[in-house]
């Protein structure tokens, strides 16, 4: 029902029609405040509803089909031992099953591509990590050639049931039948071993019935690797160290829980980083949006100065005229919230796509709790009220006869720029838009803080972009030089160089070998690798983040900086590494340098120095080669006939996937927030015009009855705006430097550090959108002023 039609019927009292008068009147200023606040409500609604349905679906996905608590490899165990296992106090549940690499060759593709082989019961199903059956059905245990494939290298490949690939199991070439296509649980995120994103093209996850590989693998009535599910409340560490008491002898290279599972662990640190996305940029939105609301009701109330004087004679309280303007706050923001809460909506279900097809989920719906919009909205209305608060309190206190007369003139007198040859280079409208900004500096400069922060907004969202350039440039073409690196299946001596030198193609051939260990300083500990390398590599260097070599002494450890902070450790200290492989020695090693590095938590040390720490005689676990692109396919074909491979990572196979996937993601984040800080610049400069406008427009009437031209009239509106906009832009610029730096800090993690590198061009792009934006702004304000009725506004009593 209409305000009138209301009005008539005696719904709405006479303070409420004046409400709805006055937002009709103001309806620019209150669409381009609702679209600020709109803005910060959609991208808070967007983060907890992602959070929110992320947790959800993985409960419900891990829940129904039982996604296992603790995990464990070993190199050979019997069958028997797994009943040892099920008698650790908590266990409910011990899932043995065989999980083997293998070199697949896909028919159509050249290069050779990585499978993780897994075996399934006899019976179907396992209990723990059960498939979700896309399209097919699981592998007949009497036919060993039968296999279940991953979606996701299903689609890349084509693979339906009845297709065909080859795998080098073991020693054998074999071909495999596809009967099914999966999900599981354990692969959502299926990231390859040396790969920096999943590779849907070059790595596929393989079940098999648990026969076929024991027969390839010589495992019969034994197994290689174990999942555990824990009765509730059981302390998973507690369980993983009475595992590893059992497992040590068979080879063991220490259980872990479900939260440093690969797939899960990357899929928690998608949520943590919704979570710091959710605090950090709805804000920034708020906090302007709380500004624009106060120069609003700080304008409405000055020009209503007599009108809240006579409610006051006719026996309006204090709380009345009050509430009155808090109601105008709130209807403005409500708007705001309503628009906010739809587009979070939007953008949640655009997003909710993207994680659902990202992680490999069978379902995903962004289905937000009620409280996500109560926390948005309820932040929102705060920092309206908040914004307000002074300008409704004034209003409130105003006494009636003070209200019936008009505000004392500011005092003005001749500035210093007045006085100063400055002052004779500049035109008359042109100081007089520069005297119009100093002569309110508090507004002036909340303008200028609110454009500041639609440029600090863009920059933050176009920093990852040269972020991940810089990512590139150190970690693909300064650090890594080989074209591809070969796994070994297990240790070989030095001459294995020899014979992989002799390849088709193979220019340059270097070894290194990596070694699975648990640090430790005193009480905290950590499962990492250690890699050993020649000193004088080529292919496989040592760079940190500021492009500078890192030597790697002849003995100790050169470990990143951030595994020194996760176990508390610089150099000089003592570390102890305890070996989960080979003659798993324990032995105490000194930390001899550190340096930054953006992947991981890496730790390197010499290959003799390894070696002798394994007690070993000179070998090596995986080959860098430089290759010939000529004889590239021929080198490729012979890998995938070479039994002593494991795996193989191409350099510029990941070099495309990290673009690729990189590209897709900072495009859409880089477009999304480029519009958010373009409606943020046209709020806070369409509303600063606008409340000029309204103050200046019997001043600006009466130098255009004057004999100013039209122009100049719109020089002197329109240039107080953009000079604003001018001196905001490099403002703008050191916040969102400052802005890069601390998300940049909250994204550091485990598993990567993002670099606050910001180019040029990013500075030039985010202050030539702002500027473009801001100059649109004004020129809606500049259609109004053409409009003016001259005769109208003189007549209007100051």
């Amino acid at each position: 029902m209409s305000g009138p039609r209301l009005s008539r019927l005696g719904l709405l009292s006479p303070l409420d029609r004046k409400l709805l008068r006055d937002l009709g009147h103001m309806k620019g200023q209150v669409f381009a405040i609702a679209v600020v606040i709109a803005t910060g409500v959609g991208v808070l609604v967007m983060s907890l509803g992602n959070i929110q349905s992320l947790r959800a679906t993985a409960d419900a996905y891990y829940e129904r089909y039982r996604f296992a608590d603790v995990f464990a490899q070993v190199k050979r165990a019997p069958i028997r031992l797994a009943d040892r296992i099920r008698a650790i106090p908590g266990v409910q549940t011990v899932e043995p099953r065989i999980v083997r690499y293998a070199t697949l060759d896909m028919p159509g593709f050249t290069e050779p591509v990585t499978g993780l082989l897994s075996s399934l019961p006899g019976g179907g199903q396992p209990l723990l990590n059960r498939l979700a059956i896309t399209e097919g059905r699981l592998p007949d245990p009497a036919t060993p050639e039968e296999a279940v494939v991953n979606a996701r290298f299903a689609e890349a490949h084509a693979l339906h049931p009845g297709s065909r690939f080859k795998a080098l199991i073991n020693t054998q070439k074999r071909s495999l039948r596809v009967v099914g296509v999966a999900l599981s649980p354990e692969h959502s995120y299926a990231i390859g071993p040396g790969m920096l994103m999943p590779d849907k093209a070059r790595y596929g996850i393989v079940w098999m019935g648990e026969k076929s590989l024991a027969g390839a693998f010589d495992l019969d009535d034994a197994f290689n690797d174990v999942s555990l599910s824990l009765l509730p409340g059981t302390d998973p560490e507690t369980v993983i160290a009475r595992l590893d008491l059992l497992t040590e002898r068979y080879g063991g290279t220490g259980a872990y829980a479900r939260k440093d599972q690969q797939s899960n662990w990357f899929l928690m640190s998608e949520i943590d980083q919704l979570g710091t996305m959710a605090v950090v940029l709805p804000s920034i939105f708020l906090a302007v949006a709380a500004f624009l609301t106060n120069m609003v009701i700080d304008r409405l109330i000055a020009t209503e100065r007599g009108i809240i004087g006579l409610l006051k004679a006719f026996g309006y309280s204090h709380l009345e005229i009050g509430w009155h303007y808090v109601k105008f706050v709130v209807l403005i923001t409500g708007a705001g919230i309503g628009l906010g809460a739809g587009l979070g909506i939007m953008l949640g279900r655009y997003n909710a796509a993207l994680y659902a097809d990202f992680y490999a989920f069978p379902f995903l719906v962004f289905r937000p709790e009620p409280d996500s919009f109560l926390i948005a909205g309820g932040a929102s209305l705060a920092a309206a009220l908040i914004g307000t608060a002074f300008a409704v309190m004034r209003a409130a206190r105003l006494a009636p006869a003070e209200a019936m007369r008009p505000p004392a003139p500011p005092s003005f007198g001749r500035s210093a720029l007045a006085r100063s040859r400055l002052a004779l280079l500049l035109d008359q409208p042109t100081r007089m838009i520069v005297r119009q900004v100093l002569r309110w500096p508090l507004r002036s400069g909340l303008t200028v803080l609110g454009i500041a922060m639609s440029v600090a907004v863009l920059i933050i969202a176009l920093q990852w972009e040269d972020s991940v350039s810089e990512i590139m440039e150190i970690e693909f073409k300064i650090s890594q030089r080989q074209d591809a690196t070969v796994s070994l299946a297990e240790v070989r001596g030095r001459r294995v160089r020899e014979s992989f030198a002799a390849m088709p193609g193979v220019l340059a051939v270097e070894g290194e070998r990596s070694i699975a260990v648990r640090a430790r300083n005193g009480p905290r500990s950590k499962r990492i690798a250690v890699t050993g390398l020649d000193p004088d590599a080529s292919l496989h260097r040592l760079f940190d983040t500021a492009n500078r070599p890192v030597p790697l002494p002849p003995e100790g450890l050169v470990i990143s900086t951030k595994l020194g902070e996760m176990l508390g450790v610089g150099v000089g200290d003592a570390v102890e590494l305890e070996v989960l492989e080979g003659r798993r020695p324990t032995v105490s090693v000194p930390v001899v340098a550190t340096f930054e590095t953006y992947f991981g938590y890496p730790a390197y040390m010499r290959l003799e120095a390894l070696n002798r720490l394994m007690r070993d005689a000179p070998v090596v676990g995986a080959l860098q080669i430089l290759l010939d692109p000529r004889h590239e396919a021929a080198l490729f074909a012979a890998l995938k006939e070479t039994p002593a491979v494991a795996f193989v990572t191409l350099r510029r196979a990941a070099i495309d996937m990290f673009q690729e996937t990189m590209a897709e993601t900072v495009s859409i984040f880089t477009g999304i927030f480029s519009a958010f800080a373009a409606s943020l610049a046209m709020g806070v400069v369409y509303n600063s015009a606008h409340i000029s406008l309204s103050e200046r427009a019997r001043e600006l009437s009466t130098l255009r009855v004057i004999g100013f031209t039209r122009f100049e009239i719109s020089y002197i509106l329109i240039g107080q705006s953009l000079l604003l906009t001018v001196i905001a832009l490099p403002v703008g610029c050191v916040i969102g430097t400052w802005l890069a730096h601390l998300m940049t800090a909250a994204f550091d993690t485990e598993l990567y550090r993002i670099p606050a590198v910001i180019e040029p061009s990013t500075y030039g792009y985010s202050s030539l959108l702002v500027l473009a934006s801001a100059l649109v702004s004004a020129m809606l304000v500049r259609r109004r002023l053409d409009r003016l009725d001259l005769v109208a506004v003189l007549k209007t009593r100051e």
